[in-house]
């Protein structure tokens, strides 16, 4: 884009104009493998959601509504409009705190992207190449809007949620083939839709899926609305009266189009290896780090202290581990796991273990502490040290600048079929699940992608 060009243009027509420009070529093959990755990754966190109450709700509903089988709902294999498979797809991946993460935009881009483009897709009929492209260019809007978005915008408001609609309807808008002018009403009709606040976190709601769900419902709705004509706003994200302005604080409008086409954002998406809240990953690992993942009994313990930024306490310090989603946003509960168990898994969080008597006895015991020197890292570091001191007078320590999934200490593609498998468990049978994850795996060859879900 030239300096001429982009002076004539809105902020969010310039986003609008590079989604519309990226194609499956442009991608390199390390870009086209990370989405094919985490499209799989996406999955298994689908598959696992499904047995969660929320998602048992929510196919009840919409089971009493009917429509055209255009998309799939993975969590039960059925087919309806592609509106609703959207809406449970994301909000059936995001339950297990295992949907991956851009850490410095503090957003979830998986579970609003991919859900939106795949239902659109497979109404569209397109082919795998089409689709990674259109998961890219909504990874990559959604990012740069969440930065720009700022920090204060994430005290109140689920970025997965409010940016999440921007992304989801470029990722919708991309497999539409939406000219530049539809784009943009995608994006405005996105942005006057986008919301989701985080009091249902410290009263334990169910509000999240819905967040989530509706992010990607209500993007793939703007881009269909936008394909048959129906205007937005051209400046909906910088305008007087504009998303930035309304959500936020400390917006930098600039975040949006730094490198613009020239560097990719979402090649610095984390995969999540816990089944937790991303703010207790680094806490988690430092303690795995300090104690060579070694179980300790909680009698052996006298006291430990957890350093970690300021904004992971802002979040999580209030929140009591009372149900299962609760502790997964407890730093004390996923500490004393680490400590107790010398490992997290997304079994650890059920109603059995709120009882276990050792955590319950540990969790006072572990002190929260905001690290000034931490906090000046954040969010492009999520970082965490541990004190871990027994009562026989030994003093254990561990630091933790990048947890297990981040871009800088990735999974391989082996964990990632691993954890696939793992999620999937009881839900899909072996071999097809081998199948599943060779076709995602091997997506720019698929012609149609109505069929990967069909095993025959």
């Amino acid at each position: 884009m030239n300096e001429t060009m982009a002076e004539t243009l809105s902020l969010t027509q310039q986003l609008a104009q590079q989604a519309c420009s990226l194609t499956y070529e442009g991608l390199s093959q390390h870009q086209v493998q990370k989405i094919k990755t985490h499209f799989l990754d996406w999955l298994g966190t689908v598959y696992a959601g499904q047995t969660q109450t929320p998602i048992q709700i929510i196919l009840e509903v919409i089971g009493h509504l009917r429509g055209q089988p255009e998309s799939t709902i993975i969590p039960n294999g059925s087919r309806t409009i592609c509106l609703l498979g959207a809406w449970v797809n994301s909000a059936s991946s995001c339950l297990l705190e295992m949907d991956d993460l851009h850490r410095e935009s503090i957003f979830h881009p998986g579970s609003v992207v991919i859900p939106a483009a795949l239902a659109a897709a497979e109404r569209e009929y397109v082919s795998g190449r089409d689709l990674l492209a259109a998961i890219a260019a909504g990874y990559e809007l959604g990012i740069r809007v969440a930065l720009a978005a700022g920090l204060t915008h994430y005290r109140y408001w689920h970025p997965t949620a409010t940016c999440g609609t921007f992304a989801a309807a470029a990722g919708a808008a991309k497999i539409l083939g939406l000219d530049v002018e539809r784009f943009t009403w995608a994006l405005g009709s996105a942005g006057t839709q986008a919301a989701g606040i985080w009091e249902f976190l410290v009263e334990s709601a169910m509000s999240k899926p819905l967040h989530i769900g509706k992010a990607a419902m209500n993007g793939l709705l703007s881009a269909l609305l936008a394909q048959k004509g129906f205007t937005g706003a051209h400046r909906i994200l910088e305008g007087e009266k504009g998303f930035f302005r309304a959500t936020s604080q400390d917006y930098q409008e600039g975040k949006c189009l730094e490198d613009l086409g020239r560097k990719f954002l979402f090649e610095q998406t984390s995969l999540k290896y816990y089944a937790s809240c991303g703010h207790t990953h680094s806490a988690i690992d430092a303690v795995l780090r300090a104690t060579c993942a070694r179980p300790m009994r909680a009698t052996e313990i006298e006291r430990v202290n957890v350093y970690i930024y300021q904004a992971a306490l802002d979040l999580m310090e209030k929140v009591k581990p009372t149900t299962p989603t609760q502790a997964k946003f407890s730093l004390p509960f996923c500490v004393a796991t680490a400590l107790l168990y010398g490992r997290v898994e997304f079994e650890d969080f059920s109603p059995a273990r709120l009882k276990n008597p050792e955590i319950l006895e540990l969790m006072p015991r572990i002190i929260l502490h905001s690290d000034p020197e931490l906090t000046q890292k954040y969010p492009r570091q999520w970082v965490s040290r541990v004190e871990i001191l027994t009562r026989g007078g030994q003093q254990l320590g561990g630091i933790c600048l990048h947890p297990k999934g981040d871009p800088e200490n990735p999974l391989t593609e082996k964990e990632v079929r691993q954890k696939f498998e793992t999620l999937s468990k009881g839900i899909l049978s072996s071999e097809a699940a081998e199948k599943l994850m060779e076709r995602v795996m091997n997506l720019e060859q698929v012609d149609d992608v109505r069929g990967l879900f069909v095993w025959d």
